[in-house]
């Protein structure tokens, strides 16, 4: 197999399953969010989207193009398979939308995180998926380029955008965002790219992981702001401020020993992280 796509190795798989004998193809060339192409025998064949098939002018009979529209309604993806400038075949693939992706969303929208999700795939599969996992904002047919594009528009507005990918057609968005999450599933360079990678493709991990962060910040914020507090209070006192008006010194191990115990103040607040509930 030459092409590096999710579906591609799917089809692969299947076909190998199914005993379908490989063919050794030349000329291949990958066309990134549109399929592939490739020569064989002096044949030139395509395989991909309708808009490769466009690119490519490639003739599409009348039932065939009947046959895409009415599998993209049910929220498939439709690949169509062309020689020599004529589609001869299509096939239709369905993802499987993960079991806690409804769950996952509403919990970030609960949270006051705007959900969009960006797709190569139709206008009609793109639809019936947000439907059915609550998402309101969704662009289908979308390239990788266009992709970080619709990222870069956000941050122009002054949103922070956490993009969550698993693709190599994600890489070039999860570049762009302030926050890149990638699925421990997911393609080499797309964790490679992101700044966080869940172990899991579970999406509820999303929420939990920016509640995590979310108490984080606070708390190093609760322990500079009482080491500032401390350190304010006890340096004057260590330095002798109380001297002139009460005769006070401070003995050297009293001192040394109070820092000590902002240090341990400091580390226990921080392990506390590890009994919250997320």
């Amino acid at each position: 197999m030459q092409s590096e796509h999710p579906l591609a190795e799917a089809m692969v798989r299947h076909l190998k399953a199914q005993e379908v004998r490989s063919l050794e193809l030349k000329n291949f060339d990958s066309l990134t969010g549109r399929g592939v192409k490739a020569s064989l025998n002096g044949n030139q064949y395509v395989a991909g989207n309708h808009k490769l098939l466009e690119e490519e002018g490639v003739c599409v009979a009348p039932e065939l193009a009947l046959r895409a529209d009415a599998l993209r309604g049910e929220a498939r993806t439709v690949i169509f398979f062309a020689e020599n400038k004529e589609a001869v075949a299509l096939v239709a693939i369905a993802d499987q939308i993960k079991q806690h992706s409804a769950a996952a969303i509403r919990t970030l929208q609960e949270q006051g995180v705007e959900v969009y999700m960006l797709t190569g795939d139709n206008q009609q599969t793109a639809a019936s998926v947000a439907r059915q996992v609550g998402v309101k904002n969704f662009v289908a047919e979308v390239l990788p380029s266009e992709k970080a594009a619709f990222v870069k528009d956000l941050q122009a507005k002054g949103k922070v955008v956490a993009m969550v990918g698993d693709g190599i057609n994600d890489s070039h968005a999860l570049a762009q965002a302030d926050v890149s999450i990638a699925m421990g599933k997911g393609s080499d360079i797309a964790m490679d790219v992101a700044k966080m990678t869940l172990i899991s493709s579970d999406l509820l991990q999303i929420p939990k992981a920016l509640k995590l962060s979310k108490q984080t910040v606070r708390t190093i914020r609760q322990n500079l702001f009482w080491a500032f507090i401390y350190n304010l209070i006890g340096i004057p006192i260590a330095a002798g401020a109380l001297y002139p008006f009460y005769g006070f010194l401070l003995d050297p191990m009293i001192a040394g020993a109070a820092m000590a115990l902002s240090s341990v103040s400091v580390v226990t607040n921080s392990l506390r992280l590890k009994v919250q509930k997320i």
